[in-house]
C-alpha cells in the first residue's frame, strides 16, 4: 500500500507550507467498518474516533484515507515491482518490468520541452499544455482495459499481478503510471530531457477519473489536472445520490459499476448505500494535499456540478487548513462541450502549471462555480478544523 514513512511537505515554491515530517505511523486496522452516515466523513478524525492534532497525526490519516479508498472501492494498490530496467531510443522510453516469476515490455512515448517539466497524459489530453512543458503519453486502456465491466483482470497490469488481482482499473493505472516515473528517474534527466521532480498528470472525462487517481495514489507527481472526471472523480458519491433523488440525470455509483471496470468488486456492496462508506471523494485532494492541484469542470447534469462543487469545496477546505488553501483550484465552467477547453480558464490552469511544473509566480487561487450549494448540509459534523501543531520530528 502506502509507504510506513510519509513526507508531509508542499511542493516546489508553496507558501506558509507545514513543515517537512517524516513520520512513521502506528499500526492500523487494514480492515475497517462501514458506517452510516448521511454526510461527508470527516477527514479530521481517525476511523477510530481520534482527532488529527498534530502533522504527524495528519500524514497517519492520509495512510488511513488511502486504505479506507483502497479497501471500499478502489481495490489494493501492489507493491514497487520486484525491478524496472528502462532504456531509452529517441522519444521512445521503453520499460521492462518484473512481479515475481512475470516480466513485461511496455514502450512510452516522451516529448520534452526546453523547461524539463511534462504532464503525463492519461489516454490523451484535452487541456493546452505551453510549449516548454513535455508530454509523456500513457495508453492507459493498455495497461488495464475500461472496454466495459467484464474487462477487468486484462491488461499488462493484470498480466504482471494476476487477472483476479482486486485492483479497478483506477488503482492499476496509477501503479502503472508509477512505473513510467521509475524509469525516468533511472535514467535521467541528462538522456530523457525531463525532470522526473517536475511532472504533472491530466486526462478527460473517464481518463479524467484516472488522471485524479493517479494524483491521488502516486505521491510523486506535483501537479494534478483532471478534467470533467464527474463521478469517479471530483463527484461524491453521496451527493451524486442526492442529487438523482432530485430528478437530475447524474452518474451514480450504483451506475458506474455496470458501465466499466474502473473500481474494484469491494465497490460492489455498497453502490445502494453509499451513505456507509467511510470514505468519499473528498478524500482524493485530502491525499493530494499539499501538493498542486486544479480540478477543471463542467456544468453538465451528468457530470454532477452540485456534487463536484461540494466535494471540492470540502478539499479545498482541507488545503486551507493546511496552510496551503491556493495550492488547490477548482473551476467548473460551463458553455462547452464536454472535453473542450474553456478559453475563460487558461490563465488559471497556466497559474498552477507555473507554480508547480515551471517553480514560477503564484496560482490564481482560483474556485469557480454557479452551483448554489450549502456546505453545512455536508460537512456540519466534521470536528473543529485543527491548527495543526509541529510535530516533534518535524
Amino acid at each position: 500500500m502506502l509507504r510506513k514513512t510519509l513526507l508531509l511537505a508542499a511542493a516546489a515554491g508553496a507558501a506558509h507550507a507545514l513543515p517537512l515530517a517524516a513520520t512513521v505511523c502506528p499500526a492500523q486496522a487494514g480492515d475497517y467498518a462501514a458506517v452510516d452516515n448521511a454526510q461527508l466523513p470527516d477527514p479530521w478524525t481517525f476511523a477510530n474516533g481520534k482527532p488529527v492534532v498534530t502533522t504527524d497525526d495528519w500524514a497517519c490519516r492520509q495512510q488511513e484515507m488511502s486504505q479506507l479508498l483502497q479497501q471500499f472501492e478502489l481495490g489494493a494498490l501492489p507493491p514497487a515491482p520486484d525491478s524496472v530496467t528502462a532504456t531509452i531510443s529517441g522519444g521512445s522510453m521503453s520499460l521492462s518490468i518484473k512481479v515475481g516469476s512475470n516480466t513485461k515490455t511496455v514502450s512510452v512515448s516522451l516529448s520534452k520541452g526546453s523547461s524539463g517539466a511534462a504532464i503525463i497524459a492519461v489516454g490523451g489530453s484535452s487541456i493546452p499544455i505551453p510549449s516548454s512543458v513535455g508530454k509523456i503519453n500513457f495508453g492507459n486502456d493498455a495497461c488495464a482495459a475500461q472496454a466495459n465491466p467484464a474487462s477487468h483482470g486484462t491488461g499488462w497490469f493484470f498480466d504482471l499481478h494476476g487477472k483476479t488481482h482486486p485492483a479497478g482499473a483506477l488503482t492499476a493505472w496509477a501503479w502503472c503510471v508509477g512505473r513510467i516515473i521509475d524509469g525516468l528517474e533511472q535514467l535521467g534527466a541528462d538522456k530523457t530531457g525531463i525532470d522526473p521532480k517536475k511532472l504533472g498528470v491530466t486526462g478527460c472525462s473517464r481518463n479524467g477519473k484516472g488522471a485524479f487517481l493517479v494524483g491521488t495514489l502516486e505521491p510523486r507527481i506535483a501537479l494534478t489536472l483532471p478534467q470533467e472526471s464527474g463521478s469517479g472523480g471530483a463527484a461524491s458519491w453521496r451527493v451524486s445520490d442526492s442529487e438523482k433523488t432530485k430528478g437530475k440525470s447524474i452518474q451514480t455509483a450504483h451506475q458506474i459499476i455496470r458501465e466499466n471496470a474502473w473500481f474494484s468488486h469491494n465497490f460492489d456492496p455498497y453502490v445502494n448505500k453509499t451513505n456507509e462508506l467511510p470514505e468519499d471523494h473528498h478524500f482524493l485532494p485530502a491525499l493530494i494535499a499539499p501538493r498542486g492541484l486544479f480540478v477543471m469542470e463542467n456544468d453538465i447534469d451528468w457530470l454532477g456540478p452540485v456534487s463536484t462543487t461540494v466535494a471540492m469545496k470540502a478539499g479545498r477546505m482541507i488545503y486551507d487548513a493546511l496552510g496551503v488553501r491556493s495550492n488547490m483550484g477548482f473551476a467548473l465552467v460551463g458553455g462547452h462541450s464536454h472535453c473542450s477547453f474553456p478559453s475563460s480558464s487558461t490563465s488559471d490552469l497556466n497559474s498552477y502549471i507555473n507554480k508547480f511544473l515551471l517553480g514560477t509566480g503564484k496560482t490564481s487561487d482560483a474556485e469557480i462555480s454557479p452551483a448554489n450549494v450549502t456546505m453545512s448540509d455536508w460537512i456540519s459534523k466534521w470536528s473543529a478544523t485543527p491548527k495543526l501543531a509541529p510535530a516533534a520530528s518535524s
